[in-house]
């Protein structure tokens, strides 16, 4: 039978990183969302695992091999120590990749989510999630898709703040951002951050209030990342000068900026306006938050 999930967007609202330990390891601290909008992964019926993927940035991922949707799904297999029916994966890649956005950790998770069910297997949510910590920092956090706070290397999950609707614009130039190279960058700066959860609210009550508190935090890869790929800077620049932009940052380690706007009509005026501004760029209106759900 085929299924469907959808893996979305992840934004780090805001990242703080903090120097790296005796394992090489940052600390972080980060209030993540996920937008309405991401890659598709679909199960369809095949006599072995395969994968395969399609969609507008597919080709990006040529040569990558071992795509983790695949380590995911063998990961699974194993976990569950008993034989299982084969079946086929699909991706309809409509994200950019290496660009700040948790493509990857979130296909992964979009995968192990469907996998578990298509599959019928008796995988608890806590050894679902430690699955999904083994294939990176953000997948436990990409997993389930929901506001949270993340620490450590990102496995360390907190619930986040009631967030209100937050609709957002995301503005990626067409330049791939390598992390290892924005570490690298942070790393030689030194200016590492403080990874105390910062002091906040229950919840905010609208975009305003949320925008004025994150005003007061960082993404501490923000700058490595622009002076890594300065075409960057130029849409976060270019974000932050329109009058609909009540906070505009880089996400993660770099490629993506998000316009936190008032509503849907500040939202669609700001994105199509960049859209005519610069055609290269890829513009996406959203809206974030999450859980969202599957396509049925």
């Amino acid at each position: 039978m085929s299924r469907s999930a959808l893996a979305p967007a992840k934004v780090n609202l805001f990242l703080h990183v903090g120097a790296p330990g005796g394992d090489g390891y940052h600390p972080i601290c980060s209030l993540m969302a996920f937008a309405d909008v991401g890659d598709l992964v679909s199960t369809f019926d095949a006599e072995a695992l395969v994968l395969r993927v399609a969609g507008p940035f597919a080709r990006e991922l040529a040569g990558e091999g071992d795509n983790l949707i695949l380590r995911a799904a063998r990961a699974l297999i194993a976990e569950a120590r008993r034989p299982v029916a084969p079946v086929g994966l699909s991706l309809e890649k409509r994200l950019p990749v290496a660009s700040g956005l948790g493509g990857g950790s979130s296909d992964a998770g979009a995968a192990l989510r469907l996998l578990r069910e298509v599959l019928g297997l008796e995988i608890d949510n806590a050894a679902l999630e430690a699955l999904a910590a083994g294939l990176g920092a953000d997948g436990p956090a990409c997993l389930w898709g929901a506001p949270a706070i993340a620490q450590g290397r990102g496995e360390r999950l907190s619930p986040a703040p009631g967030l209100p609707p937050l609709d957002a614009v995301l503005v990626r130039p067409p330049v791939p951002v390598s992390t290892a190279q924005v570490y690298r960058a942070f790393d030689a700066a030194g200016r590492f951050g403080e990874v105390a959860p910062p002091t906040m609210p229950d919840a905010f009550e609208d975009a305003r209030d949320l925008a004025a508190w994150l005003g007061g935090q960082r993404n501490d890869l923000q700058a490595p990342a622009i002076a890594v790929a300065p075409e960057v800077g130029v849409v976060l620049d270019t974000l932050a000068d329109e009058p609909e932009t009540l906070l505009a940052r880089v996400s993660g380690s770099g490629g993506t900026c998000f316009a936190l706007c008032a509503g849907d009509i500040e939202a669609e005026g700001l994105a199509e306006r960049i859209e005519a501004m610069a055609p290269d760029w890829w513009v996406q209106r959203c809206r974030l938050g999450g859980p969202w759900p599957d396509p049925a």
